[in-house]
């Protein structure tokens, strides 16, 4: 669907009702909105916006599912502080004013054996009985619940675009999953059949208001897009977003093309059946892609995974000494490159009607439909300050002490975390 900020809440409604969601999402099963941080400092397109949290949840609401039944759900990686994340892109704003549980998966949740939640289907993985041949854990709280994937269109340096299916990899899996970089793609296939293995029932909303082009899922070039999707297809969604970026899905994107061979969904888009603003979904963006621009980070990331540092390299990150990856990660990204390059990328986006929203955000008021009033830009948002610098230094050294190499865990955390041997 085509949307704008004065009808985008009225959108969201009627976006997730034609994509037949009540068919999918029980009302009686506890609902998991899996957000996306994909950085802890706000980049239009990176990471999931509070109008869409807000759309999902109001049409929930609308629909008559019951607000103790509905939660937030955030994962957490060395390198995104998530509690910083939901404050900057401002979605623990929308979670506190709907009043919603905010769940948090490494902060005192269960975590069990995959074999013991999916049993034989374990068989039938493409690669991670290879990655974890002692097996690995899984939130226990995923089994039953739905799932709503909240993503946006963006490309990524690793998998080329990512999406619905790429957003159940942080909560997913361990805090080792770095360890399926090199096998990315059949990772995500594994995941997605998991998913429909544990959960009551999957859907995805993905925002395409903001939508990030390059070296993804951070370093990107930011447009304005106001596009809408949603799906109880997993692979379907991903290959319609692939397809609005100009990329064949079948063709440029693996994961989508390995998922649609098993029929985990349709990758095709010839054999999608298409509902709202069809002549939407005829636009050709003609995005350059992920490997073009790539910065200095993602193209070291490349030589360690698939390329001439594979074999004096890649072996460190399962050992203690992985931290030296993490620290540069959050050097670069958040005390270089942020710094140096987001206000010049940001700027012209924010000036726009999503940006001033954003920027406006907790002051301007909705109608039934939407924000009439999306108000002014807010320069702060991308002025570097001192306070930002010194954020910095701290993530650097969370990217340390927060590691699964060195993070001393407690005997309890162990036992309620750690595989079946």
């Amino acid at each position: 669907m085509r949307t704008r900020p004065a009808t985008v809440l009225e959108d969201y409604h009627r976006l997730m009702n034609l994509a037949g969601y009540q068919d999918v999402i029980a009302k009686d099963a506890d609902t998991g909105l899996k957000v996306n941080i994909s950085w802890h400092f706000f980049f239009p397109g990176a990471s999931t916006t509070p109008w869409q949290l807000d759309g999902v949840i109001k049409a929930m609401l609308k629909d008559g599912y019951s607000r103790d039944l509905i939660h937030a759900c955030h994962n957490r990686t060395v390198v995104i502080d998530a509690h910083l994340g939901e404050r900057e892109n401002k979605q623990i704003d929308v979670v506190r004013a709907h009043g919603l549980r905010n769940v948090h998966l490494y902060e005192g949740e269960e975590w069990i054996d995959v074999r013991d939640a999916v049993g034989d289907l374990t068989q039938k993985f493409l690669c991670l009985n290879q990655v974890y041949p002692k097996g690995f854990s899984i939130p226990k709280r995923f089994i039953g619940e739905n799932i709503i994937h909240l993503p946006t269109i963006k490309t990524h340096v690793f998998t080329t675009t990512t999406g619905a299916m790429k957003n159940a990899f942080g909560g997913l899996l361990n805090e080792h999953r770095h360890w399926t970089h090199p096998v990315i793609h059949e990772t995500l296939v594994d995941l997605l059949m998991i998913q429909k293995k544990i959960h009551r029932g999957v859907f995805a909303v993905m925002d395409g208001t903001f939508a990030g082009d390059g070296p993804g899922p951070r370093c990107m070039i930011p447009y304005e897009k106001n596009i809408l999707l949603a799906s109880a297809d997993q692979v379907a969604i991903d290959a319609m977003a692939a397809k609005l970026m100009g990329f064949d899905p079948l063709k440029d994107i693996k994961f989508i093309r390995l998922a649609h061979e098993q029929g985990l969904g349709c990758g095709d888009v010839r054999d999608i059946e298409l509902v709202g603003d069809l002549d939407a979904a005829g636009e050709n963006w003609n995005f350059e892609g992920p490997f073009k621009n790539m910065t200095f980070a993602s193209k070291n990331q490349h030589r360690i995974y698939w390329g001439p540092l594979k074999k004096p390299v890649e072996w460190s990150l399962k050992t203690w000494l992985a931290p030296w990856a993490y620290v540069a990660s959050v050097a670069y990204h958040d005390m270089f490159w942020y710094p140096r390059y987001a206000e010049k990328r940001m700027k012209p986006i924010l000036e726009g009607e999503w940006g001033r929203l954003f920027s406006s955000w907790g002051t301007v008021q909705a109608d039934e439909r939407g924000y009439p009033d999306v108000g002014n830009v807010d320069g702060h948002i991308v002025r570097m300050t001192t306070k930002q610098l010194l954020e910095g230094l701290r993530l650097v050294g969370m990217a340390v002490v927060e590691s699964p190499e060195w993070k001393p865990k407690n005997k309890k955390a162990k036992n309620a975390s750690a595989p079946a041997g």
